[in-house]
């Protein structure tokens, strides 16, 4: 009986310490949009054209923010934040479109897209993980921005960027173990 149990624990003890990750929590972080892809939303942007694209063609494209989730629609004043950020930039130096858009005020705004799709995974030893000694995660996947400017329901600006391929990794390494944020907590408290 002591031999099966000695080998019970001698299995399960491998096992944890083989690193099983399948046991470690993963985060997906998705941002709701139409896209699925970094690619997908490049293709429905590139088909805005400025001066000549309107409101109702960036409802079929998929930038509405009042039926598609997480298209912020921003003011002229959030506009002006954006392209004038301080005083070294005038407006004599924004692309025309812009600063004719500003110079009409409240007929002036704008749409603001971040979708995401961000797949965070720890691996790495599990007893290790579990304990808070070393927290090993990898972050894959995509994201995109989008900034248009419109003037009277008609687009008069864009500009995109983003990251098509995001791969991230985080070695975290706590000397003390789970003792480490015990630490962090009293000096935070000034103990």
């Amino acid at each position: 009986m002591n031999k099966m149990i000695i080998a019970l624990t001698i299995t399960l003890l491998s096992l944890l310490h083989a690193g099983c990750g399948a046991m470690l929590p993963s985060i997906d972080k998705i941002t709701k949009s139409p896209w699925q892809s970094f690619e997908e939303a490049k293709k429905s942007f590139d088909k805005i054209i400025p001066e000549k694209t309107t409101t109702q063609d960036l409802k079929q494209l998929g930038f509405d923010p009042f039926a598609i989730p997480n298209v912020k629609l921003i003011t002229y004043l959030e506009v002006i934040q954006k392209f004038v950020p301080n005083q070294s930039v005038s407006l004599e130096d924004l692309p025309s479109g812009v600063r004719d858009c500003l110079a009409a005020k409240e007929i002036c705004k704008g749409y603001e897209v971040k979708p995401q799709v961000l797949n965070s995974k720890r691996y790495g030893n599990v007893v290790l993980d579990l304990l808070n000694f070393r927290r090993k995660t990898v972050t894959t996947g995509w994201k995109f921005d989008a900034l248009i400017v419109l003037k009277n329901d008609l687009v008069v600006y864009k500009l995109w960027g983003g990251e098509p391929q995001v791969e991230q990794f985080e070695d975290k390494r706590n000397p003390l173990g789970p003792f480490q944020e015990i630490g962090d907590v009293l000096k935070s408290k000034n103990f």
